[in-house]
């Protein structure tokens, strides 16, 4: 059995409600200056927290995520705001984005390196600013994770930022904050969820204590993904992709993604594809391509998902995304075989993450991959 580190936050907190606690932990640990970032749709809800904050003597600034992905020059932006309110925490509020870019903002605001100079493993020299998460979609599970992507708009690549120092300290995860969501945006997070454990799960640095969390991930969102979809305020629902998200995130430290997220970064980077649509799309084909590779693994994972083969489960995922509105080819999303080259160029350029796949990936499969979805 391989060592493996396990990167967590401190304290976390999970349940319906469980947001409307977040100012009181702030006022117990003596919390002076606080850096609210949020997503522009929770901006009532950000407001609300900031009030709360400020009548326990907390000064509270909020400031608002605007767009989707976060570009390295949409982040020095923000960065810049922030030296200004020299907060002494940081709060996200929103998605994978979001906490991202607030999981960057308490690392660098006060510190000499430029986040240009971190991208890679363990760059990070230290954070001294608390950091709290608190996610608004079940997706990507940054708010448990060592990790943060940017996009480098120089070059049209999605870059990541692997470091402990990007862990909040806590983490407050409430179901009642995803029922707000729109159905698109529901299936396309959960989708993104469901690869970090397939991908973990089968991954050629899997690990016991890892899987664990996987497969429970898998179960709970391929349950109920259908349910939330077709009706966002249903909290049992909702709170089970809450888990299966967090689970996810679980997995992003230790061991991490593989082929469909190093095939999915230039439909992001380049086409501005989302990242959740991207993953989604190309989860079945690369699970079918993996297949042979790790037999045992798709065992488990028809035990889990009442189903018998391999086959099965590629298929019993592939229908719950067709399902669920998410497109079953790249055509549909505006990508033609032209691009499929280009595509194939910038995804070999993600080694991090193919070196992780339990079978090899070379130019040449990534574009049979990508051309099965054409």
């Amino acid at each position: 059995m391989n060592a493996i580190v396990l990167y967590q936050p401190e304290k976390i907190v999970f349940g319906a409600g469980t947001f409307r606690q977040l100012p009181d932990e702030c006022k117990k640990k003596g919390l002076r200056r606080i850096l609210t970032l949020y997503a522009a749709p929770l901006k009532s809800k950000a407001e609300e927290l900031n009030q709360l904050l400020i009548v326990n003597g907390i000064e509270a600034q909020g400031m608002e995520y605007v767009g989707t992905e976060p570009t390295v020059a949409y982040f020095n932006t923000l960065l810049m705001v922030a030296k200004e309110q020299q907060p002494d925490t940081v709060i996200g509020i929103g998605g994978g984005s979001v906490l991202d870019t607030a999981k960057l903002i308490a690392a660098l605001y006060d510190s000499d390196q430029q986040v240009e100079n971190v991208f890679g493993k363990n760059l990070l020299q230290g954070r001294n600013c608390g950091l709290i998460g608190v996610p608004t979609t079940s997706g990507t599970g940054s708010e448990v994770s060592p990790n943060a992507i940017l996009l480098d708009e120089n070059t049209a690549e999605k870059k990541g930022i692997i470091s402990p120092h990007l862990v909040p300290d806590s983490c407050y995860i409430d179901p009642e904050l995803t029922t707000g969501l729109p159905p698109d945006i529901t299936a396309e997070t959960a989708m993104d969820a469901l690869s970090h454990c397939i991908e973990a799960f089968t991954n050629k640095f899997s690990h016991p204590i890892v899987d664990n969390y996987a497969l429970a991930g898998i179960q709970l969102i391929v349950k109920y993904l259908e349910t939330a979809y077709h009706d966002g305020s249903d909290l049992e629902a909702r709170t089970a992709l809450a888990l299966g998200s967090m689970y996810g995130g679980l997995c992003l430290g230790p061991v991490n993604t593989a082929a469909v997220h190093a095939l999915s970064y230039g439909l992001g980077g380049k086409y501005h594809i989302s990242h959740g649509l991207a993953n989604a799309i190309l989860l079945p084909e690369v699970m079918k391509f993996n297949q042979d590779a790790c037999p045992e693994k798709y065992k488990a994972m028809a035990q889990v998902l009442g189903v018998r083969t391999a086959e099965e489960v590629i298929e019993k995922i592939r229908r719950l995304s067709a399902r669920c509105g998410i497109p079953q080819k790249l055509t549909i999303i505006g990508i033609d075989a032209s691009e499929v080259g280009n595509l194939a160029d910038l995804a070999m350029n993600v080694t991090r993450l193919l070196v992780n796949n339990p079978r090899e990936v070379s130019r040449e499969d990534a574009i049979n991959i990508y051309n099965a979805l054409i």
